[in-house]
């Protein structure tokens, strides 16, 4: 096949990138470009130029800053889900505001390169886009913090076009553990997911949403598998085996997973990766190895995290990047097939499972009730 030597030898150049992108078109779970983009712009798009930021200040000389248009497509990214990040000093007070802020600046954006990027919110509108030659843009919530404990808020963001939601962040919610909970000293909150944190699975589940287990804790892990009638995603997280941060999935998860149908997307944050600052290329597929290792080839792909981080690997500084992980893979065995598992069949199959545990929901029953607290129920005047 056209370029199959150059992709096995590590090359990628001219020709071997047509290959790629034919054979191999990328999907990414988790870019953070929308926080970024509040940081620096306080969400105003009208002098955003995202076709090209690498002469654009401050984007050109900062270490968050990874993505543009021009870099998605050196890379090959066929889809991407863009996160609506509520950070956690918003919880109880302006969280849900802050996530429709994040959302409505995910369409706007979409909305001024309608050229180049249309939103999507199902599993065939990633294979319609790539057809269009668009980027499939799609929404994740990160931080589940964001629902304000309200599953009629959580009902909304899927109307507004978000496909999961991250159930914690670096926070614990009033209904879910997340990842601190399980480092020396912590104590955990509720050791792993409440009732309520359970109807919120569920209520996902009927939506047809995905849920996202990064940055939760193990227990919080391990209880929302095996209460989901449908495939979890890690949307960016690595090999707990290979590097001991609370951020990433033990080998015994990583056999639930397996059992359950989900997928751990890889994060490239060197953190996750080496535990230090620093990590390469060559240790980010090692983590893609550990996994398929553990959980089997399809249930593995790629997270980056791109925009949220201030670290990169060496080798894959940006989005444009991706192309060579691909090609270190099929350098030591990793065959064409599986590529295209790891490079988005394997979301996308997930995608498809969440969308038919929606179907039969559906039908069969209605949306968890809320239950508001009197605070909510009294009139002001």
């Amino acid at each position: 096949m056209f370029g199959l030597k150059s992709l096995k030898d590590g090359k990628v150049t001219g020709g071997v990138y047509a290959h790629i992108n034919r054979y191999f078109a990328f999907s990414s779970r988790h870019n953070d470009l929308p926080w970024n983009i509040r940081k620096f712009l306080k969400n105003q798009l009208r002098e955003f130029r995202f076709d090209d930021l690498s002469d654009i200040h401050p984007w050109s000389r900062s270490a968050w800053s990874h993505t543009d248009l021009k870099r998605l497509r050196q890379g090959m990214v066929a889809a991407q889900f863009w996160s609506a990040y509520v950070p956690c000093s918003s919880q109880h007070l302006d969280s849900v505001q802050l996530a429709l802020e994040q959302i409505d600046l995910i369409r706007r954006l979409v909305n001024k390169h309608a050229d180049s990027m249309v939103l999507v919110t199902t599993a065939e509108g990633i294979e319609r886009a790539h057809k269009e030659a668009r980027l499939a843009s799609l929404i994740g919530v990160e931080g589940g913090h964001a629902v304000g404990a309200s599953l009629a808020v959580l009902r909304m963001l899927y109307e507004l076009g978000a496909r999961y939601l991250t159930l914690t962040h670096t926070c614990n919610t009033p209904w879910a553990d997340c990842s601190t909970a399980d480092e020396p000293g912590q104590v955990p909150q509720i050791g792993g997911l409440s009732n309520f944190g359970k109807s919120v699975v569920l209520e996902m589940n009927r939506l047809g949403m995905m849920v996202d287990l990064s940055h939760v804790s193990v227990p919080t892990m391990l209880a929302a598998m095996t209460t989901s009638r449908a495939p979890v995603i890690f949307s960016h997280s690595s090999a707990h085996a290979l590097c001991n941060s609370s951020r990433n999935v033990p080998d015994h998860a990583l056999r639930l997973l397996a059992q359950t149908g989900g997928i751990v997307m890889v994060s490239f944050y060197p953190h996750f990766i080496s535990c230090g600052e620093k990590s390469t290329l060559e240790d980010v597929a090692a983590h893609i190895n550990h996994v398929r290792k553990i959980a089997g080839v399809d249930h593995v792909g790629i997270g980056a995290g791109y925009d949220g981080i201030n670290l990169t690997p060496t080798g894959l500084e940006d989005v444009s990047k991706y192309p060579e992980l691909f090609a270190e893979l099929l350098a030591h065995g990793w065959s064409e097939k599986d590529i295209q598992k790891l490079a988005g069949l394997n979301l996308i199959r997930v995608f498809k499972a969440v969308e038919q545990v929606n179907y039969s929901l559906v039908v069969e029953e209605k949306g968890e009730e809320d239950h508001f607290s009197s605070h909510s129920t009294s009139r002001i005047a």
